[in-house]
């Protein structure tokens, strides 16, 4: 008998991991570009995940590749790639903030493409958990008006990406194990992501001599091992316990997370922005709540 709290274990686990990826990808930018740092997190996890679960992929049915290699390109390459572009210009906790938006277009794309309904209470969830990330941004813009927020597009395609994503395993992929899913979606993405790295200019003297490079690779390791593999895997299993929009609500506590973090690096938070983090949870709390 399924655990009805484990999905709950599962939603506060990766809001804490994937919280904590934004400062992570910060942090690595010191040292990295950003396409260095898209290409390294996606080796880095590639290496992992198809290394232990490698096995799980020899009974794979052939009608499900496809779907992996979706899932791959829309779920962690481009996003890897595109993230790490935006926060070389807006803070990482902004970042996280706009991530908030994969909830509303899991339930747009959800209904327009994939046919997966929705509760009139998960809709309002959504809203109620958008308005307060509208708030969270119209408070991060006023505090930090030299950002240039064109970057931020950057960040909303990646949710559209997310979204698809979601879509995608709990509609194609849901008897297939988590840990295949990941397996499987990496072995499509590893060898365009070397290609990448080598074409980065990585290898090079100024990169290799640069003092922030050691700092910087462990903080990707970090982000890659805990934020990107572990974190797939956990994921991919809460889809699969829950529903396409309760999952994908990990991005409403992922930036009261952040914001800590920010806090920790030294930026700044008001008392707005935790009325705005209040009415996150509120809707989190609706868009679980089905009856």
């Amino acid at each position: 008998m399924k655990n009805p709290n484990l999905k709950w274990i599962y939603l506060c686990a990766l809001s804490v991991i994937w919280g904590s990826s934004f400062i992570l990808i910060k942090k690595s930018l010191l040292g990295l570009t950003a396409f260095q740092l898209g290409a390294l997190r996606t080796i880095i996890t590639g290496l992992l995940l198809i290394g232990f679960g490698f096995n799980t992929l020899k009974t794979m049915p052939k009608s499900k590749w496809k779907w992996l290699l979706l899932s791959g390109l829309l779920g962690s390459f481009i996003p890897a790639f595109f993230f790490a572009i935006a926060e070389t210009e807006i803070d990482s906790a902004v970042a996280s903030i706009l991530n908030s938006l994969v909830p509303l277009n899991t339930i747009l794309m959800g209904f327009a493409i994939f046919k997966i309904t929705s509760t009139k209470r998960q809709i309002l969830g959504v809203i109620v958990g958008f308005i307060g990330t509208a708030l969270l941004i119209l408070k991060g813009s006023a505090l930090n008006p030299n950002q240039n927020y064109y970057y931020a597009g950057f960040v909303i395609l990646s949710t559209i990406m997310y979204a698809a994503n979601v879509n995608i395993i709990k509609r194609y992929l849901q008897e297939v194990k988590p840990l295949a899913i990941a397996a499987g979606s990496y072995i499509f993405i590893l060898f365009p992501a070397i290609i990448v790295l080598l074409c980065s200019d990585f290898f090079t003297s100024a990169t290799l001599n640069n003092p922030e490079l050691i700092s910087a690779l462990f903080y990707i390791t970090v982000l890659s091992v805990f934020g990107t593999a572990i974190a797939k895997v956990v994921f991919f299993k809460l889809v699969q316990l829950s529903t396409p929009v309760f999952a994908s609500s990990v991005t409403y506590i992922m930036p009261i997370v952040a914001l800590i973090w920010g806090i920790i690096d030294g930026e700044t938070f008001s008392l707005l922005q935790g009325l705005a983090a209040l009415l996150i949870l509120a809707g989190v709390y609706l868009s679980h709540k089905t009856k």
